[in-house]
């Protein structure tokens, strides 16, 4: 009955459907799930972050459209579907103090607006299960908190007729459940070094896990691990066609496929809201629901 299943995945901007339960969706997908990416931004504003890259005057000129291509690419390679919720990137601010968000940035929109749009997508689609990101964004960029905010709001909103009309929105639809995605968490970056270590490899993860100390990063609950490794090949054939913001020869390749595969074979998700009737620890974000598609 996979047919009948549909999975909806909120991302801020394009590149983070592939570095953030990519592989969890090309697993669904191979299985006959229908799968949707909802990019809220363009990101427009992002800066070019493989050095391969840097310094392409065209790139940089239309930033936009390269991203864009970009992410066609990523989304033939996942099988998924994909649309554009069509707000503007906010940028990453830095400094000190940070300087204001620039007018008319996705950030800076209204909530409850920018989460009919979303309810628009969400009415079309009907999917049973929705990810997105914790209150925190997974991390603090200011798109990835508006993406938990506006998902939030549109979960409960795409079957609120009052709020959102359906002649406006279109017919009123209930999801079933809200996952965050947590594939960033202590346990599989403390599991993978310590892999490195016990091989006598170089981790990369030796500075990330002193920042977590550092930054005060607090553990979530991982309520559902995914069994997704047949996958990983294409989670990174995903991540490297966002060129202008992955370097094939970086950290994120770091770990040898058969390390990942064997010492964690799976991406985590926190169940945030949930219709169906499940129990936890889950091992599909479809649990409580298939048998009632």
């Amino acid at each position: 009955m996979t047919d009948q299943l549909r999975l909806m995945a909120v991302h801020a901007h394009p590149d983070d459907e592939s570095s953030k339960g990519a592989a969890t969706m090309a697993k669904y997908v191979s299985e006959g799930v229908d799968v949707l990416v909802v990019t809220c931004t363009g990101g427009e504003r992002g800066s070019i972050l493989n050095p391969k890259l840097q310094g392409d005057a065209y790139i940089e000129e239309h930033i936009h459209e390269v991203r864009k291509k970009e992410m066609d690419e990523a989304r033939e390679i996942l099988g998924v579907k994909q649309e554009w919720l069509g707000f503007v990137d906010s940028g990453l601010p830095e400094g000190d103090p940070l300087p204001p968000l620039p007018e008319g940035c996705f950030a800076l929109e209204d909530v409850d607006v920018a989460a009919g749009e979303l309810v628009r997508k969400i009415r079309a689609f009907r999917p049973q299960v929705i990810t997105t990101y914790d209150e925190n964004g997974g991390y603090p960029h200011p798109d990835h908190i508006m993406t938990h905010k506006i998902s939030m709001v549109a979960f409960e909103g795409a079957a609120d007729t009052e709020k959102y009309p359906e002649d406006a929105y279109g017919p009123a639809y209930q999801p079933l459940k809200m996952y965050y995605n947590q594939g960033f968490n202590r346990p599989r970056t403390e599991a993978l070094h310590q892999a490195m270590l016990d091989r006598g490899l170089e981790s990369p993860y030796g500075d990330w896990l002193k920042r977590w100390d550092e930054f005060g990063m607090k553990q979530r609950t991982l309520t559902t691990h995914v069994p997704c490794a047949d996958f990983y090949e294409i989670r990174d054939k995903a991540l490297i066609a966002h060129a202008t913001q992955i370097d094939p020869d970086g950290g994120w390749f770091r770990v040898p496929m058969d390390i990942q595969k064997e010492v964690w074979p799976t991406e985590e998700y926190e169940l945030a809201k949930s219709l169906a009737d499940t129990s936890l620890p889950e091992d599909d974000l479809f649990a409580g629901v298939r048998d009632n598609a």
